[in-house]
């Protein structure tokens, strides 16, 4: 694995974001985590999509690979730099506490993309009560020795894909088991497709996250 740089963030809530105000206030908002080389204008229409009239704060991983934009380092293709991972996850979770009193938004639902989606069960798994749920699409095993975190009624959606070259089956199984294991509330969906975000992903995650609408 090549070059991973730090990149520039933001000088008071931690990461370089974007905050889309939302018009409906029963929709919890959306914490936007993009894939490998995204950045956080990337997961605006799918957020959109998926949840029409949610806030949308959609933010930038802080570590470079190769030129493009990821939320934490990697030692090699699904070999993740734990230590990293810990580190930035608790970042993460600091960011999303600084821009909840910046903007004034409840606990969000992190939507996150392959990386994205690893920062985000990382959090989960690290910092429970950062989020009020979660759509993890292509996510795999964050650690080799899960932490015992408390995630009680945490709903979450796994998407996962059945052609998947970067996520094998099992382990994305095993991650399903973990979050389930720790208490949260896990619908595991296996798709249709690849790696890359489809159809079939907003498919499901748009009556799912219909359900979560506050009351």
């Amino acid at each position: 694995m090549t070059s991973q740089t730090p990149v520039p963030t933001h000088p008071v809530l931690g990461l370089t974001h974007r905050f889309v105000p939302g018009t409906d206030p029963h929709r919890p908002p959306l914490l936007l985590l993009h894939g490998t080389g995204g950045d956080e204008n990337d997961l605006v229409p799918l957020g959109r999509a998926i949840a029409p009239g949610a806030a949308l704060l959609s933010a930038r991983g802080a570590v470079l690979e190769n030129g493009m934009p990821r939320f934490f380092r990697r030692l090699a293709e699904g070999v993740f730099d734990e230590a990293d991972l810990r580190r930035r996850a608790g970042e993460l979770a600091d960011f999303v506490t600084a821009a909840r009193t910046a903007y004034g938004l409840p606990a969000p639902i992190a939507v996150g993309f392959s990386n994205g989606a690893n920062i985000a069960a990382a959090t989960l798994l690290l910092h429970p009560g950062t989020f009020a749920g979660a759509v993890l699409i292509r996510a795999m095993v964050p650690f080799a020795d899960s932490p015992p975190a408390d995630l009680a009624g945490c709903p979450v959606l796994m998407l996962s894909g059945a052609s998947d070259p970067i996520v094998p089956a099992g382990n994305a199984r095993a991650l399903a088991q973990t979050l389930t294991g720790r208490g949260a509330s896990v619908d595991h969906v296996v798709l249709p497709v690849g790696h890359g975000l489809s159809q079939a992903d907003i498919d499901r995650a748009t009556p799912w996250l219909a359900g979560l609408r506050s009351a």
